[in-house]
């Protein structure tokens, strides 16, 4: 069995307040923190990004018929 280490290197979130939205990402190696406004139409399609970027970065799917 193998043993792995995992190593925080950024957290982010988004932040809503009042109908504003804000993405707040930290480099926790760095300690630096930044932030930007985030339109609501891109909240909106963040699940669309998410999935696009798992099927893009996911694990390679076996390949059949050799």
């Amino acid at each position: 069995m193998e043993n792995s280490t995992q190593t925080l290197l950024f957290a982010a979130e988004l932040i809503e307040d009042n109908g504003t939205y804000t993405l707040v990402v930290e480099d926790v190696g760095k300690g630096t923190v930044q932030s930007t406004p985030v339109p609501k139409a891109m909240v909106d399609k963040l699940p669309v990004f998410l999935a696009a970027l798992t099927a893009k970065l996911g694990p390679p799917r076996p390949r059949r018929g050799w």
